[in-house]
């Protein structure tokens, strides 16, 4: 089988199989820095901080609410988004968009939020305090978002806001865990309204 990079580059379930892989490589090495510097209990030193299972619900509702803030501002404001994002490629055929609704609810929550709000905002809250801290961790999330989203400012500043929604409740929670579900929530909705909309990834775009 000869695939060009051009093919391989369109072809979603090995992208995402890279990507998870990628992701699983950041997580490995979180780990070996909490427990070459801290000596602690990875999910500890990250304040993990699982929510009491009645809390879940809630705090789905709340990323789903979310993500209707994050669908209507879009919709809203956008003669100043692109009509068509990198990140569309990824939704030409069936196979493309279940690949893309397994990472984005099972993968991207979990190593994003461990990442940004585990890893990257107690680090800077301790050199530059809370309040900077939400900024650039949420302006590090945007920007890990900015080329699928064609570095347009409306779509970038939106992600912007929901980092900031997310980097805010880990700061009041001290619980990524938390985090973690909301995002699974905001992720879960973007893509149901997807597949009810497009009749079960049945009328996406032409590859």
């Amino acid at each position: 089988l000869d695939l060009s990079p051009a093919d391989l580059a369109k072809d979603t379930p090995l992208l995402v199989g890279i990507q998870t892989l990628a992701y699983l490589i950041v997580v490995g090495f979180m780990l070996l820095i909490v427990r070459l510097k801290y000596n602690t209990p990875f999910l500890e030193a990250i304040s993990w901080n699982m929510p009491r299972l009645g809390r879940v619900l809630l705090l789905l509702l709340a990323g789903a609410l979310l993500a209707g803030f994050s669908g209507g501002a879009s919709q809203l404001l956008s003669r100043w988004i692109p009509k068509e994002l990198p990140i569309d490629e990824f939704f030409r055929t069936r196979a493309s968009a279940y690949s893309m609704m397994f990472f984005g609810i099972a993968v991207a929550p979990l190593a994003e939020e461990l990442f940004f709000r585990g890893f990257l905002y107690p680090a800077l809250a301790r050199s530059v305090g809370v309040a900077a801290s939400v900024i650039l961790t949420s302006a590090s999330f945007a920007l890990l978002h900015a080329g699928q989203l064609a570095h347009a400012w409306v779509p970038l500043l939106i992600i912007f806001i929901v980092g900031s929604a997310f980097t805010g409740v880990r700061a009041y929670t001290k619980s990524v865990a938390t985090t973690v579900i909301i995002h699974v929530g905001y992720n879960s909705t973007l893509f149901t309204a997807l597949f009810i909309g497009t009749q079960g990834f049945r009328h996406l775009g032409k590859p």
